[in-house]
């Protein structure tokens, strides 16, 4: 099995998985419907298309930041009959640095590879509002297990968190893993997507085990990143 490690951090960022109505939570770590939506946005995938191969993949994540809880209220109206809407009470993650990774077969993660770095649509952090502040790619896809690769993978919280931790003597970090049918998971979390049409969403029960493990070397600065710079420059004609 193959295993493709992604880079998720940004000022702000949203993982809902119980959002309704006009509050819209997040949950303390990505989840995997939306890391599995982000990949499908980068191959171009319609919100109807066929998403089986993708909700098969084991999917891990490592807190690296957790970053802080920020609430926000924000106002609509209709476009049609311009009628104000509910205020709305929404949660982000500021400031979060995460590593997630999914496994699978070898020639799909390096389809979902080459995808990240040549988006169809651009990639945001489980809102349009919340795009990436770094690349997502880490590096080319691993020949290694999932677990392994997530806890070998280097740190990619800032250098000011870092020397924090150290200076608290605590540098361990949270790993939530899928869990196996055979293992009875720590909790289950309702991410596991079945749809994303619209016109009838629908999400499955997924297993988490957790565990901690020692915090690895610090990983080298990124390269400058602007999310837009994929775009093609408008031509204007006088």
């Amino acid at each position: 099995m193959s295993v493709l490690l992604m880079r998720l951090a940004g000022p702000l960022q949203a993982w809902g998985s119980a959002a309704r109505f006009v509050r819209r939570t997040t949950e303390n770590a990505p989840t995997k419907s939306g890391v599995t939506g982000l990949l499908a946005a980068a191959q171009g995938r319609r919100r109807d298309a066929d998403l089986s191969d993708l909700a098969a993949l084991e999917f891990g994540v490592r807190i690296d930041q957790p970053g802080a809880r920020l609430r926000d209220f924000q106002t609509a109206h209709h476009s049609d009959t311009l009628k104000a809407m509910p205020l709305s009470e929404r949660f982000y993650l500021t400031d979060a640095v995460f590593v997630a990774g999914v496994s699978g077969e070898a020639a799909l993660m390096h389809r979902l590879y080459e995808a990240l770095l040549e988006p169809v649509f651009l990639p945001y952090l489980g809102r349009r509002s919340c795009p990436p502040s770094e690349p997502i790619t880490i590096g080319e896809p691993l020949d290694a297990d999932l677990e392994q690769a997530l806890r070998e993978a280097k740190w990619e919280a800032s250098e000011r968190y870092r020397r924090r931790r150290a200076a608290s003597g605590t540098a361990h970090l949270d790993l939530l893993l899928d869990s196996p049918p055979e293992v009875r998971p720590d909790f289950t979390q309702r991410d596991l997507p079945v749809s994303f049409d619209p016109r009838h969403r629908r999400y499955g029960l997924r297993g988490i085990r957790t565990l901690q493990v020692p915090a690895p070397g610090p990983a080298e600065a990124p390269p400058p990143h602007d999310p837009t710079d994929m775009l093609a420059p408008v031509k204007r004609t006088v």
